[in-house]
């Protein structure tokens, strides 16, 4: 019987496929810029950044808006597709894994509101519930920076 080695020693990626992770997501997708999402964490099981909160981005007085919100949310579904996928195919040097990303694209998104955007900054999570060969689905959440949960989101990706 061949052991499952998986549970006892958890996958994780090289640096050099974080970082070029993070440069496509924070630096090459313009959309991510004007947001001003950044990175905290990229792990096969999930992802995790954040927002400060700009003027520029505010709805109403001192909320963030709603639109900011969605995007954020679709914008950490797509990386933690992007995570997952690398994770499957960890025996491909970093560099091959980084091109796989091409065809990614958002094909339903769910988002509900459940507290308005109130606060200097926000974290953002995202995991994939399931990569099919064609599609993924994905959970995600974004918080305050007290940590209480103002917005849950729901994706499926186009991943062929």
């Amino acid at each position: 019987m061949k052991k499952n080695t998986t549970a006892e020693t958890p996958l994780e990626f090289e640096p050099e496929f974080v970082a070029g992770l993070a440069k496509i997501f924070e630096e090459m997708i313009a959309f991510n810029q004007v947001l001003g999402l950044k990175i905290d964490s990229i792990r096969p099981g999930g992802v995790a950044g954040r927002i400060a909160m700009r003027r520029e981005l505010v709805g109403s007085p001192n909320r963030l808006h709603g639109g900011v919100i969605s995007a954020g949310l679709d914008a950490m579904g797509g990386l933690a597709v992007m995570a997952a996928i690398g994770a499957r195919h960890m025996d491909e040097a970093p560099a091959q894994r980084l091109h796989r990303f091409g065809k990614l694209g958002t094909i339903d998104l769910r988002i509900d509101y459940l507290r308005p955007g109130i606060g200097d900054h926000f974290e953002l999570r995202a995991e994939v519930l399931r990569l099919g060969s064609r599609v993924a689905t994905t959970r995600m959440e974004f918080l305050g920076a007290d940590g209480k949960l103002l917005s849950t989101g729901a994706g499926a990706y186009i991943v062929s």
